[in-house]
């Protein structure tokens, strides 16, 4: 980035028309909004326009490379763009902060991962995520176990009332059981003697800890609606869930539910023995372990791993001795979705639009820094790690944070900022507010009157609604300042039919509204970062924790 010397931002400022500079500071110091602005406006004017569409897309443009193979957390792309984006903050003088042994956060993390799993019945292979559905962490490893016999234990209850456990010895062994609880004819509960039914009926935690009291080895439930419970939890059991702590073993049975198909194919040749079962548990309450005989093998392969990442962090000090102790965070995750067979999901908008933003943003700064232009306060940038596997960097900082969060003043939060969606596609000029007027007043109306005297936007408050059913404000990193009391706000263009595919390239990025909405970022920053007070916190959000 290339900027012209402080003298000709003087001589500038010497020949500009007094009164249209008077009207000018006028406007952009008050505006229409209900607060004044307090940084030299000139001066903001002046150092955002060195935030060019040409350096946006130089950066941009690497950053989303296949160089960087997606930047999935964990991978070695990630680790690439980790190293340029830290060579790039020293390269523009970002400093390092003083607490950290270079311009990153180290954060491990544990996983667990199926290397094999499978079931075979009678001779018939079944299908995970067709068949049957078995959760990782819900299972220990279990590499190989034949099986000859599985122990139908109606619904898996045991009660002072009813119980499915009568008299079985049941160590080591493989049981069935169904959902719900006993019903008489009449459909009230032998449990309750009621229609109301008992929390047995759709506590299945209590009855795999029943199971684990008899030292049972795998439970398998039968699922009515197992192709519906596929369908939903599918991106979760395809997803590689990562943790902070190791990923203990279970303190309950290996768990997997099965179809009723495979339910019946178990139940084989003992089927009138299984219905006349049944017909006596329904007629009398009483229960007793029924054993069927089979031929199966199961292996569920489990290994606990460990991955590391980073957070990526630079300092711009503060000038100002009595606030430099105060930081204003901009962020923006900088991680994505990385390789799925020989695709590349680029995520040139999510997120290197925002991750690039950050970047121009604070060489700006430093520029000004240079110049003699401030900040006052201290400007801390953040690009987090794993954002995409559930905001799991910008936790980790809040369980560990290098500024106090006493200390942090607000954090700008950028995710996608390089596109349209559907509802803007003939009006690009435009940027989603989300979180301004959660926990502080002045932060909303700060960045209102920064827009109303530079950049113009339509801020489209759409999504700040607290019923929104996307629920973006809880869907990026800011949210993890703001559950610790920290003002956030988000800036997001919205989500577009290349979100999270491997069409989502540089080439459809529309800078002329990239560059407008990164100076308008630019703008509010800087006026966070000069203010004389810091923005006060005087908004209670009842709805913060409610995920």
């Amino acid at each position: 980035m290339v900027f012209n010397q402080l003298n000709l931002f003087a001589s500038c400022k010497k020949n500009v028309n007094r009164h249209l500079f008077l009207i000018f500071c006028l406007i952009a110091t008050s505006g229409w909004s209900q607060i004044a602005l307090e940084a030299d406006p000139f001066a903001a004017s002046f150092f955002a326009q060195n935030i060019t569409q040409e350096e946006l897309k130089e950066q941009l443009t690497r950053i989303a490379s296949e160089e960087f193979e997606g930047r999935e957390t964990g991978s070695p792309g990630l680790e690439k763009a980790a190293q340029y984006l830290m060579s790039r903050l020293n390269d523009i003088g970002v400093e390092r902060h003083p607490n950290l042994k270079g311009y990153y956060q180290d954060v491990g993390f544990s996983y667990v991962q199926w290397e094999k799993l499978s079931i075979e019945l009678n001779g018939q292979k079944y299908e995970h995520l067709k068949d049957f559905l078995c959760f990782k962490e819900q299972n220990a490893n279990l590499p190989k176990l034949n099986i000859k016999d599985v122990i139908y234990c109606g619904y898996g209850i045991d009660d002072p009332v009813y119980s499915d456990y009568r008299r079985a010895n049941l160590r080591g062994k493989i049981i069935m059981i169904y959902p719900g609880e006993p019903l008489k004819k009449d459909s009230t509960s032998y449990i309750t003697g009621s229609r109301e039914l008992s929390d047995w009926a759709h506590n299945l935690d209590r009855k795999l800890a029943v199971a684990a009291d008899k030292k049972v080895r795998v439970v398998l439930v039968v699922d009515p609606n197992l192709r519906t419970n596929i369908s939903t939890n599918r991106p979760q059991v395809m997803a590689q869930t990562l943790h902070f702590a190791p990923v203990a073993a279970p303190s309950v049975p290996n768990t997997i539910y099965i179809s009723p198909d495979m339910a019946k194919a178990i139940i084989g040749e003992k089927e009138k023995t299984f219905v006349k079962n049944r017909i006596k548990l329904m007629q009398t309450g009483m229960s007793r372990p029924l054993h069927l005989p089979v031929d199966m093998s199961l292996s569920q392969h489990l290994t606990r791993n460990a991955m590391y990442s980073k957070n990526l962090l630079g300092v711009i000090p503060g000038i100002d001795p009595a606030l430099k102790n105060e930081f204003v965070v901009l962020s923006a995750h900088y991680d994505h979705l990385g390789k799925r067979g020989k695709f590349i999901y680029p995520g040139a908008d999510d997120n290197a639009s925002g991750t690039a933003a950050v970047l121009e943003i604070m060489e700006t700064i430093v520029e000004a820094k240079k110049q003699g232009q401030g900040p006052k306060r201290s400007v801390m940038c953040i690009f987090f790690t794993a954002e995409e596997k559930g905001l799991l960097g910008s936790k980790y900082y809040a369980l560990h944070p290098v500024v106090p969060f006493s200390n942090t003043v607000v954090n700008v939060n950028i995710d996608m900022i390089g596109r349209t969606d559907s509802p803007h596609e003939k009006d690009p000029h435009y940027i989603y507010v989300i979180g301004s007027d959660r926990l502080s007043t002045d932060l909303h109306q700060i960045n209102e009157a920064t827009n109303e005297a530079f950049t113009f936007l339509n801020l489209d408050y759409t999504y700040n609604a607290k019923n929104d059913p996307n629920r973006f404000y809880y869907r990026s990193d800011h949210y993890n300042f703001a559950k610790e009391g920290v003002p956030s706000i988000f800036f997001f263009s919205g989500v577009h039919s290349d979100y999270h595919q491997p069409g989502d390239t540089v080439g459809k990025i529309l800078f002329e509204k990239y560059q407008a909405v990164t100076k308008h970022i630019f703008h509010t920053v800087w006026e966070l970062a000069n203010r004389q007070e810091r923005i006060r916190v005087d908004v209670v959000d009842d709805t913060i924790y409610n995920r």
